[in-house]
């Protein structure tokens, strides 16, 4: 193989999941490095700009919409050729591959590996995945088992993600009518293991609210991204609202918090962004919500609509300078825009869902620190009943000296109150 270091177009770069050897990705990954590109080795791709490793720092690229990233570029033979550079690559880098992915490379390896030539190849796998002949064995001999609970774990997860049969089976190529048959299985909790059962049941990791004030210390940890959703609150919505494998929307999804909760729960999710992060873009359905509702075809087996919008004035141009970004808007748009959204789905809603909106007053960053209360709006706009309200503060951390060296000179008090409106249908 020949080499040679240079500078290609971010968007030259051709990403091939069946080509890489890695089945999990790290969003945190991703932010760590897109702080740092200057300092990050290249990545490398072959002749036809098909990405061999380096997908963390072609995202963290991608996500600072830089115009070039450094490469090696190496001339491959064949794709059983890149993959096995692109395992060796990874042996010696970087975020290193699980058992998990190393018995699914050795595995597409093998099936393009002449019957004179696969003794050899198993022992050429055992040093390039850094395992024994006899794990590579086990692992060949289970090919077809594996590749079917492999399957049906898919088909299970784009189930939770609220795939269409349609969707799924042409994903998967599998018969419609399997996948259809899988999928009346799938809300039996009776079918989840203890360990499953008991993180739905909400049994596992978990205290219960017993007081309508939910008062964070420190934000739950997860991936950094603005407009990402403190994941308690809303695994205690899912507690309080829902039951496994109902279907929960959350069309703001920001870091994809809500997606993270509703796996660990079991429960269904359809999640969208108006710009989903590159992180997560294979997970969060891009839509704006400012252009009317999602097209759900499930909306009778929906339970919780989580709305967590971004803030009118202290977003403003976090997530773009668009005059119909509702951070952007006027106040008169804001609130009409977010009042028609919420109106909306409760109408869509069947008889007992509820919609739940946290939604924090204006004042800083208002004109004249005017302090602008958005749920008194909501409340007025919004033809629902409401179930409950329960406060959300913030930390006093959340404000700077200067907040309070204002505060103090004008006599004013600042606002740590964040609220969660529960409308029910």
């Amino acid at each position: 193989m020949t080499e040679q270091i240079t500078a290609i177009p971010v968007t030259s770069v051709v990403f091939r999941q069946d080509l890489y050897p890695r089945i999990k990705t790290s969003a945190e990954t991703v932010q760590k490095y897109a702080a740092d590109l200057e300092v990050l080795p290249p990545i490398l791709v072959n002749q036809r700009m098909e990405l061999i490793d380096g997908w963390h720092r072609w995202t963290a690229h991608r996500k600072c919409e830089a115009q070039t990233i450094q490469a090696i570029v190496l001339q491959t033979e064949s794709d059983a050729d890149l993959l096995e550079h692109a395992i060796r690559t990874n042996a010696t880098h970087g975020l290193q591959l699980s058992n998990e992915d190393k018995r699914d490379m050795a595995r597409r390896i093998y099936h393009t590996t002449p019957e004179r030539d696969r003794d050899r190849k198993k022992k050429e796998l055992s040093a390039i995945l850094s395992v024994s002949e006899r794990t590579i064995r086990e692992w060949l001999s289970r090919i077809d088992k594996d590749a079917k609970e492999k399957r049906d774990q898919l088909i299970f997860d784009m189930w939770l993600a609220c795939h269409t049969q349609e969707e799924i089976a042409e994903v998967v190529e599998t018969p419609r009518r399997t996948v259809a048959d899988m999928m009346e299985r799938f809300g039996e909790i009776g079918n989840l293991s203890e360990s499953a059962k008991s993180f739905a049941n909400h049994a596992a990791e978990f205290d219960p609210p017993i007081y309508n004030v939910w008062k964070q210390q420190e934000k739950t940890p997860g991936s950094a991204h603005f407009g990402n959703s403190e994941i308690r609150w809303l695994d205690n919505l899912l507690y309080l609202y829902t039951k496994p494998f109902d279907i929960v929307i959350d069309p703001f999804a920001g870091g994809g918090s809500t997606i993270d909760i509703c796996r660990k729960r079991m429960r269904r999710y359809w999640v969208s962004d108006r710009k989903p992060i590159v992180e997560r873009e294979k997970e969060i359905r891009q839509h704006d919500l400012t252009n009317g509702l999602p097209s759900l075809p499930r909306w009778k087996e929906v339970s919780l609509v989580y709305l967590d919008p971004p803030y009118w004035k202290q977003a403003e141009g976090k997530y773009s300078n668009d005059p119909t970004d509702l951070a952007n808007m006027p106040i008169d748009m804001f609130h009409n825009t977010l009042a028609k959204t919420i109106n909306g789905f409760l109408k869509k809603l069947s008889p007992g869902a509820v919609v739940a909106l946290i939604l924090q007053p204006t004042q800083w960053k208002a004109p004249d620190r005017q302090f602008t209360d958005h749920v008194a709006e909501m409340i007025r706009r919004v033809d629902g009943t409401i179930i409950n309200r329960i406060q959300a503060p913030y930390e006093s951390q959340q404000c700077t000296a200067q907040m309070v060296e204002w505060a103090k000179a004008n006599r004013q008090v600042l606002t740590l109150s964040r609220e969660i409106i529960i409308w029910r249908v």
